[in-house]
């Protein structure tokens, strides 16, 4: 039964299969620890030589980090830790053989990881990153769908700014002048609250601000909101008890990537 690495507790004592990449591997003589990966989580395989075909333990001890495989074995709770769980290995298949794979289970430089961005989204902290962001995301929607405001996408590309005009962004837009990137939605936004009362956007956003160090964004995503006869303690309290929301929902859907964070 193929089955997804988040839903082993519910799968105890049984044997499962498991497809995803290779995230670590250690040995002891005859015993392979093997750290897998599927996107929803990690779990160590556990496999013992006399337990296994020759051909079995041969892919256990050739498999390189990020070779694509299926695993198949009995799941067991950890012997020491409460709520973590192991996998038996029974059989191994090697689907796709990883060559020199670059990023190890070591420090990098920036510059050497952002030179390999596409790969290093595999590690734990990148991957915890990305769904802690996913959750974050999904508790605004959440929590302004609650507190009826409506959901209302702007163009990326507009025809004057909304900031200012130094910090924009020009595209040559056809033969029909320039064009701007979006520095925010709220001027459409503010236009739509007179239709449907509350709303936003959430999406990219673009400020051709210059600066003195690297870490500036020039493009990054926000969320804009506007709501009609809503006075200032009101407003207070829709903000406050949206970052209330954001961090209850983390907190329940995200343990495991906040423990990596």
């Amino acid at each position: 039964m193929y089955i997804l690495i988040k839903d082993l507790a519910a799968h105890v004592g049984e044997e499962v299969t498991i497809k995803g990449w290779l995230y670590n591997k250690r040995s002891s003589g005859p015993i392979a620890f093997l750290e897998l990966r599927d996107g929803f989580g990690f779990v160590q395989g556990v496999a013992v030589q006399k337990a296994l075909a020759p051909e079995v333990w041969q892919a256990c001890e050739e498999v390189t980090q990020e070779s694509s495989i299926e695993v198949t074995g009995e799941i067991t709770k950890h012997p020491k830790k409460e709520n973590v769980f192991e996998l038996q290995i029974k059989d191994f298949k090697i689907l796709q053989k990883a060559i020199d794979y670059p990023i190890a289970h070591k420090e990098h430089g920036p510059d050497f990881l952002m030179e390999n961005r596409h790969l290093w989204l595999r590690s734990k902290r990148q991957w915890a990153i990305l769904r802690v962001r996913d959750a974050v995301i999904m508790a605004i929607n959440e929590y302004l769908h609650q507190q009826n405001f409506i959901k209302a996408d702007s163009p990326v590309f507009t025809p004057n700014a909304c900031e200012g005009t130094t910090t924009l962004f020009a595209v040559p837009y056809f033969d029909l002048g320039d064009a701007y990137l979006s520095q925010s939605g709220q001027l459409y936004i503010e236009a739509a609250i007179g239709s449907v009362g509350r709303c936003y956007d959430f999406g990219p956003v673009f400020r051709a601000e210059k600066s003195k160090t690297k870490r500036h964004l020039t493009e990054f995503w926000m969320m804009d909101a506007e709501a009609a006869f809503v006075e200032h303690e009101e407003n207070l309290k829709i903000q406050e008890g949206m970052v209330r929301h954001i961090v209850q929902y983390c907190l329940a859907h995200c343990q495991e990537e906040l423990a990596i964070l």
